[in-house]
């Protein structure tokens, strides 16, 4: 990997300072183990460091021209490297770059502040050797006081995902016009003087980038707002919005909505509110006023959905997805919600949580009002389900939280113009397509789950589940052959007399 700055102006301490450089005339591993444990621990924020291997140093300056290394040493400490930055813990890896200044060989090893900070390594290379933390003060690595271990904790709880630097990212991959869009849209004081200012300023001022002067690099949450694809580097980062047209769920359409993620949000729910929402208007008798109710209150949905943008992770490459049922609109989001929050609070009218998932995230769509956070949108739901005298919401996780749902149900007394599907299994017969028939023939011999997705051509994830097996196991075609533990991992899927009845047909 290319060094983000120039190797000469490194050397010579022009872009970055001399407490954050050290030069070594040659292999010292256990000299090179802790300084590398003290860039990576960058107590002082400063964005780590770099250790130069061939260059001499007196007083703590470098002594030009440098020695220099031969090339079977250069592929020698790059071997060594690796198996000397398993002694750091957690595992640290530096950035390794073999360069060449004023006619010789050097060693240049790039070390950023560490993500999982506090970490610590071996005194020395002997087996069972004492742990410590080392710190750099001022051009020296030393090993931590008491004062200094209790600051490396304060600052290890670990940096947000959405707040965390990308490293494959370039402060380039910013779109300036979706920057100034958004700041318009919530009419931030920097929009009418963003065009005085460098992209690199800009970014820093609002925080979507970080690090040293020769490294700034974005945050994610500025890549999945900023960005025209935030697929690039998260992927599966969009919404799905499937609508049924039966109670099977095996028709379905499907609209995928792509893009900087509230751009997404906001083309999703405008979709939801001009083909989804229906509004009915009944006369009654004896009153001039009718009664006008909606199949979802909007109000809800919105932020039901805005509430899955801002708290799901985006570490992990699950999409958001929207199911329109005949009877009711399910939006489900990977993972489910942080601890404590578990399906008995859920259920309470106010939900307090003590940690958020992507706060950065959730700042941003305050700033346009697309969220509340703190936990408020469960209480709006309720009210405006309430207001639209619709059933009361549903708010479920399991036990790992792996997957939080919210259940918004129809309205009552709303005249659903979907056909319905009989549950009479002569009825389910006819409307069966090839795959739910081919799941069917399968399931004869009782199979996992992932086996089942695998078998018609999906990744084992749990929408897929959710959108292809549940349904099967709701209408009774499919049944769990450990039906008391339905989470077990030797849990699998039978077709029931049912399914088969609906083969023979």
């Amino acid at each position: 990997m290319a060094l983000p700055l120039n190797i000469s102006e490194l050397i010579n301490g022009q872009t970055v300072e001399s407490e954050r450089i050290e030069f070594k005339e040659g292999w010292n591993p256990e000299a090179i183990l802790h300084t590398l444990c003290a860039f990576a621990n960058d107590m002082n924020n400063w964005g780590g460091g770099y250790i130069i291997i061939g260059i001499k140093s007196e007083n703590g300056k470098n002594v030009l021209p440098p020695a220099g290394l031969n090339t079977e040493q250069l592929n020698s400490y790059q071997k060594k490297l690796i198996e000397l930055c398993h002694k750091i813990t957690p595992n640290y890896f530096p950035v390794s770059s073999p360069e060449k200044y004023q006619g010789k060989h050097i060693l240049v090893l790039w070390a950023p502040g560490g993500e999982t900070r506090p970490y610590k390594t071996p005194k020395t290379l002997a087996k069972k050797s004492e742990q410590f933390y080392y710190v750099r003060r001022f051009s020296s690595t030393v090993k931590a006081n008491t004062s200094e271990e209790h600051q490396l904790f304060n600052l290890a709880a670990k940096v947000p995902f959405d707040d965390r630097i990308n490293h494959n990212a370039s402060i380039d991959d910013y779109n300036p016009h979706l920057i100034k869009s958004f700041l318009k849209q919530a009419d931030s004081d920097l929009h009418s003087t963003m065009d005085s200012m460098s992209l690199k300023d800009l970014c820093a001022r609002m925080q979507i980038a970080r690090g040293p002067k020769e490294y700034l690099k974005p945050v994610n949450a500025g890549l999945l707002l900023f960005t025209d694809n935030p697929e690039k580097y998260f992927r599966d980062t969009r919404i799905e919005v499937v609508e049924y047209q039966d109670d099977i769920g095996d028709k379905f359409t499907e609209k995928i909505f792509t893009g900087p993620i509230h751009i997404q949000l906001q083309n999703a729910l405008q979709y939801i509110k001009n083909i989804v929402i229906k509004e009915e208007i009944r006369k009654i008798p004896d009153q001039a006023k009718a009664m006008r109710f909606f199949n979802y209150p909007y109000l809800a949905i919105e932020e039901s959905l805005a509430n899955a943008v801002y708290h799901k992770s985006y570490e992990e490459r699950n999409p958001i997805v929207v199911n329109v049922r005949y009877d009711k609109i399910e939006i489900l989001s990977v993972p489910g919600p942080v601890s404590p929050i578990d399906n008995k609070m859920l259920k309470k009218q106010v939900v307090t949580a003590g940690n958020y998932r992507n706060r950065r995230i959730g700042d941003f769509l305050k700033e346009i009002d697309l969220t509340e956070g703190r936990s408020t949108g469960f209480p709006k739901i309720r009210r405006a389900m309430k207001f639209n005298g619709s059933p009361p919401p549903g708010f479920e996780t399991n036990k790992t939280r792996d997957y939080f749902l919210t259940i918004l149900p129809i309205h009552s007394k709303f005249k659903t113009k979907l056909r319905l599907v009989s549950n009479t299994s002569e009825q389910v017969g006819e409307q069966v397509s090839e795959q739910v028939i081919k799941i069917l023939e399968y399931c004869k011999i009782p199979k996992k789950k992932q086996e089942i997705l695998k078998y018609i051509g999906l990744s084992a994830v749990f929408m897929n589940y959710k959108r292809h097996i549940l349904p099967l196991i709701e209408k009774g075609l499919l049944e769990l052959t450990i039906p008391d533990k339905p989470q077990s991992s030797k849990q699998k899927y039978k077709t029931t007399e049912k399914g088969l009845t609906v083969l023979k047909r």
